[in-house]
């Protein structure tokens, strides 16, 4: 009986640990479409059917509407050359829009893209997404801050991949309930439980674009937008495509 039991509790702490470990995704290519080599992506998101992209760089910061299909700015709104624009979303009416480190974020009307004011930010701006009711920030760190949209703090939470932190978080995408984040300089997607910070499951990008389209300017992976009928798109600073991709769960080694 004793040996049964102790079976039983192995077999459990078995299956415990195996519902912990995160799951291993690899994307494919759904379809491509032309990207703005001169954007270098901070933020890309879809509203109302539209495509939004903020991008970078002292002096070429933007917020664009984008064409999807075409890949051409429909409408832009450029920055003073002191500001360096990070990643970007739209709550109710207003277009938030972080800037690396100025220490201000920008809100503008999200109809019209007319300038509605300026609010104080203590730390470097990186990614910016929402959930439906707070804004939510990377700042490079192992750490994502969820603000109300006044920008108060209101939690923040330590993002972690077995047990040990995950730091360069950039950009950032709300998709069923769940964070998923670029994570810096490399080709890896995490997927955020937004309650506890733990990361359940990682994207490998690795060979997404394709070295054939790299030039000497091709930027790192970043950008990841959620489209209204559920497509998700990827694409990098300064690259050339902009990919609608599905998840495909990782071959086991």
């Amino acid at each position: 009986m004793r040996r049964l039991l102790l079976i039983l509790c192995s077999l459990c702490c078995i299956l415990s640990c195996s519902a912990g470990t995160p799951k291993r995704y690899t994307v494919e290519v759904v379809r491509e479409y032309v990207h703005d080599t001169g954007a270098y992506t901070q933020g890309l998101f879809f509203h109302d059917g539209e495509l939004y992209e903020s991008t970078g760089q002292y002096g070429e910061s933007s917020i664009r509407k984008v064409d999807l299909e075409t890949g051409k700015v429909i409408r832009k709104l450029d920055f003073a050359r002191k500001y360096f624009a990070e990643g970007s979303v739209i709550l109710g009416d207003k277009l938030y829009i972080l800037t690396w480190t100025n220490k201000v974020a920008f809100v503008y009307d999200a109809a019209t893209l007319e300038y509605r004011q300026t609010f104080s930010y203590p730390r470097e701006g990186w990614g910016l997404t929402t959930d439906g009711s707070s804004l939510i920030a990377s700042d490079g760190s192992s750490r994502l801050y969820f603000l109300s949209p006044d920008f108060k703090l209101e939690k923040s939470i330590s993002v972690k991949l077995d047990g040990r932190p995950v730091r360069y978080l950039n950009e950032l995408e709300w998709i069923d309930g769940r964070i998923w984040a670029n994570v810096y300089t490399s080709d890896l997607i995490v997927i955020i439980n937004p309650e506890n910070g733990e990361v359940e499951a990682t994207v490998n990008c690795g060979g997404l674009l394709p070295d054939r389209l790299r030039k000497a300017d091709t930027d790192v992976l970043n950008g990841i937008a959620l489209s209204q009928d559920g497509k998700i798109y990827l694409t990098g600073k300064n690259w050339p495509r902009l990919y609608e991709i599905r998840l495909v769960p990782a071959k086991s080694k």
